[in-house]
C-alpha cells in the first residue's frame, strides 16, 4: 500500500506488503539502509529487507529540526525516532507510529509501515506489531 509521492525513490518495494530495499556490499556481503546511490552503487546488489525487527534504542523529537536537512512540513508535530534492527540484516533509523514514549520496550516486535510525511509525500516507520 504506498501512500502519495515517496519521500526518495528506492526506498521500499512496491507489492502489497512493501518492504525496504536495502544494499549488500558484493564482496563482504554487509546490508546497508538505504541502497547506495551514484558510484557506489556498483559495488552492491538491491535486496528487500525484512518487514519485522525489533526496538533497539528511541527517543522524542520534540523540536523542528534544522532545514536543511530536514524538509518536513512547517507546522511541526513532534514525533518519535528509534533504531530497529532487522534480524541478520542492518539497523534502520525510522519514525516510530502508533506509541507513545512510554509504551517503549527495548527489544519489542516493530513492524514496517508507510505514512504520510507532508502533503503528497509519503515515508517509511515503523510500529509495534499488535499483540
Amino acid at each position: 500500500m504506498s501512500i502519495a509521492i515517496p519521500v526518495a525513490e528506492g526506498l521500499w518495494t512496491d507489492e502489497a506488503e512493501p518492504r525496504l530495499i536495502g544494499g549488500q556490499h558484493r564482496i563482504t556481503s554487509e546490508i546497508v539502509f538505504p541502497m547506495p546511490q551514484g558510484d557506489a552503487a556498483q559495488h552492491f546488489e538491491a535486496v528487500p529487507l525484512s518487514r519485522t525487527g525489533t526496538l533497539w534504542s528511541w527517543t522524542s523529537q520534540d523540536f523542528r529540526p534544522k532545514s536543511p536537512p530536514y524538509a518536513g512540513p512547517e507546522a511541526f508535530t513532534p514525533f518519535l525516532i528509534g533504531y530497529v534492527e532487522l534480524p541478520g540484516q542492518v539497523i534502520v533509523e525510522t519514525r516510530i507510529e502508533g506509541a507513545v514514549l512510554a509504551d517503549l520496550k527495548l527489544g519489542m516486535a516493530m513492524e514496517l509501515v508507510l505514512i504520510e510525511f507532508a502533503p503528497g509525500r509519503s515515508t517509511f516507520a515503523f510500529r509495534p506489531v499488535p499483540s
